[in-house]
């Protein structure tokens, strides 16, 4: 079992930065590939970045690509999600994902791969 607990959402101008955290308890961390989604209300869940076990490998959604940064810090438990030139329509609840399981058949920019969720947290950007 795995528990993710999300924290630094908040409400942030146009143009601001912000910084949110995931902290992962329950499992070694190392083991866990992780991922953030975000979802806006009346829209799918979309996915955002993921990061491999070893934080060697990174891939973003094209709307966030270039200013978004994942990140992980494995002596910490935490992912990182660095945004910085956010906009109006970064505005969603963000969610951490982790998969522990085996290969999977399933890509990474699906939300059915991971198995694990934390409760998310608000950004709201302000024009």
């Amino acid at each position: 079992q795995v528990k993710l607990v999300e924290s630094g959402g908040g409400l942030v101008q146009a143009g601001g930065s912000l910084r949110l955290s995931c902290a992962a308890d329950g499992r070694a961390f190392s083991d866990l590939r992780m991922a953030w989604f975000r979802q806006a209300p009346g829209k799918e869940r979309e996915f955002v970045a993921r990061i491999n076990r070893r934080g060697t490998i990174t891939n973003y959604a094209d709307s966030v690509k270039g200013r978004f940064t994942i990140s992980r810090d494995n002596s910490k438990n935490t992912v990182i999600l660095q945004m910085n030139t956010l906009k109006p329509e970064d505005t969603a609840d963000y969610l951490c994902a982790a998969d522990g399981g085996p290969w999977s058949s399933l890509s990474y920019l699906t939300s059915e791969r991971y198995e694990y969720w934390g409760q998310g947290t608000q950004v709201t950007v302000s024009s």
